[in-house]
């Protein structure tokens, strides 16, 4: 914990009456900002070229044996497994990957007939998705998962963010982004995962969705499966916020984050204290600092997602980061937070270091 703190006062965006946006309505308020650094508990072993993006798999047999997915960027990359302990579990690391950028996990997708959690990963110069079963990190994608296909501009096949979406009725989805892409509302491409009738895993392109400002590019991609929102960070523009089920359609719910940040708007991760309530943390990358958001938005308006907190780390320009709101061991009693940092390794704080005196503890 730090005591150290200094206070910001915000202004959120008026709301406009007659518009497809649900946006905050102006509002000052306190927000504090720790001017210490927030130190990790752990730092993992470094990756061999350049890390970029983790994802946490919650072990369901021994939380104390959960792993840390992480990517490492690279014409000739890997994804890395890393132990609590932040050391990398060698027998695990899946490597000669074509550049993958971000990485996420999903639980129970059923191949065979078996409920199987995976890690999806984007493998940029392929074009496609490659997806692992975990824990063996075994793949189940047939030697990888063409998307964006048809699609010729410039860069708009070099895969980047990785989001999945588990509904509640079972269907699992991959929601992909990329380096760059049309302003038209297309950006994000989704589609279902299920069994190809072979144990691997296919995919069916269902939807096409997302407003780009055109500032920089769409990377970090989030999924709120409990109240089925997807967010992204449209960098140097803000975050958006859509519904994640196809059959709601393409209207843009909100925008926040839209001023305050020093550079590149990043990471997103959902720390939830309870089914409908919690934060929503966004890299401030440039500035090496977590803005941190409600998750459930205010009493008038759920779309209202109000800065709370802006919290220092240690972690330098992250790009990707993750979080668990479940205890795992005696040292992440309250949940686990991993951040990318560009010294090729990957940050591990315990949420009540992040929380401080302001935000919940589940």
């Amino acid at each position: 914990m730090f005591k150290h703190k200094i206070i910001l006062y915000t202004l959120l965006p008026l709301v406009l009456g007659a518009c497809s946006e649900h946006l905050a309505p102006v509002r000052t308020s306190a927000v504090t900002e720790n001017t210490l650094a927030v130190k990790p508990v752990v730092i993992s072993e470094k990756v061999g070229f350049d890390s970029d993006d983790p994802a946490i798999w919650v072990n369901p047999k021994d939380a104390s044996k959960s792993l840390v997915i992480g990517t490492d960027k690279s014409a000739t990359g890997a994804l890395y497994v890393f132990d609590l302990q932040g050391k990398i579990q060698h027998d695990l690391v899946v490597k000669g990957l074509k550049r993958p950028n971000n990485v996420d996990i999903a639980y129970g997708l059923k191949l065979n007939g078996k409920a199987t959690d995976i890690a999806v990963t984007t493998e940029r110069f392929s074009h496609q998705l490659r997806i692992y079963a975990l824990p063996d990190m075994k793949p189940v994608d047939g030697g990888g998962i063409p998307v964006f296909e048809g699609e010729t501009g410039a860069e708009y096949r070099d895969l980047m963010g990785i989001s999945i979406y588990t509904a509640k009725s079972g269907k699992m989805y991959a929601i992909v982004g990329r380096k760059t892409g049309p302003a038209d509302g297309s950006y994000l491409w989704q589609y279902l995962l299920s069994d190809n009738g072979s144990g691997q895993v296919k995919a069916e392109l269902v939807r096409k969705f997302g407003i780009y400002s055109g500032k920089k590019e769409i990377e970090s991609i989030a999924v709120d499966n409990e109240l089925g929102y997807i967010y992204y960070s449209d960098e140097q523009y803000g975050v958006r916020q859509y519904y994640a089920d196809p059959e709601k359609g393409n209207e843009q719910l909100a925008q926040f984050g839209t001023t305050g940040f020093l550079e590149d708007h990043e990471g997103i991760s959902i720390y939830k204290t309870s089914s409908r309530k919690g934060y929503i943390l966004v890299s401030d990358q440039g500035a090496n600092r977590f803005q941190i958001f409600s998750r459930e938005g205010s009493l008038k308006n759920q779309f209202d997602h109000q800065l709370l907190k802006i919290v220092k780390v240690s972690a330098g320009h992250s790009d990707g980061s993750d979080v668990v709101n479940v205890p795992l061991n005696d040292t992440f009693k309250h949940g686990l937070f991993v951040v990318m940092s560009d010294d090729r390794t990957f940050h591990y704080y315990r949420w009540e270091d992040i929380a401080g005196t302001e935000l919940k503890i589940n």
